[in-house]
Order: structure tokens, then sequence, then C-alpha cells
């Protein structure tokens, strides 16, 4: 059983089966990439650590492309991560 989650920032899918989350888009970037429940957390817990910072962070896709994200879009992606992390319990 897969769920979808259409986030503000993360669109992807949940396989129950395989206990991964499948990142499909992030922004309007498509992508195609596993998310574990660890990777989840880190990034959470690194969000929530830098969520305040004036000029916003930048996350790779793809380990090359960086990605500007503003104290706005942060929120939104902890949201969509709050979201992934139910899925995993």
């Amino acid at each position: 059983m897969s769920n979808t989650l259409q986030g503000n920032i993360i669109t992807g899918v949940f396989d129950a089966e395989t206990r991964a989350f499948e990142i499909q888009k992030i922004k309007s970037f498509t992508t195609q990439s596993v998310l574990s429940k660890n990777q989840c957390e880190t990034l959470y817990n690194y969000l929530s650590l830098h969520e305040e910072d004036e000029g916003g962070q930048i996350i790779t896709l793809y380990d090359q492309m960086p990605l500007m994200l503003t104290r706005q879009e942060i929120c939104s992606l902890k949201k969509d991560l709050e979201n992934i992390k139910k899925l995993y319990q």
C-alpha cells in the first residue's frame, strides 16, 4: 500500500511495504530520490535549528543542484516533513 503526499514543497509517495518515501517533486523541480526515516528526521532537525536565519537555507538536489529556500518555504517544508514522519510511524 502506498500513500501519496502533495505538500507545499514536497510531493511524493510513501510505500508502506518497503518503508520508503520517494520524493517526486521538490518546489517546482521534478526529481526521484528516496528519503529515509533518518534523513527525514535529520533534515527536520537541521531546519528547526536554522529556520530563523536571515538568508534562508540552501539544499541540494542530486548533491549538485543548489535550491534556495526562504524562511517561509522552510516552515512549509518542515510541515511537509512532519507529515512524512507520521507515515513512518
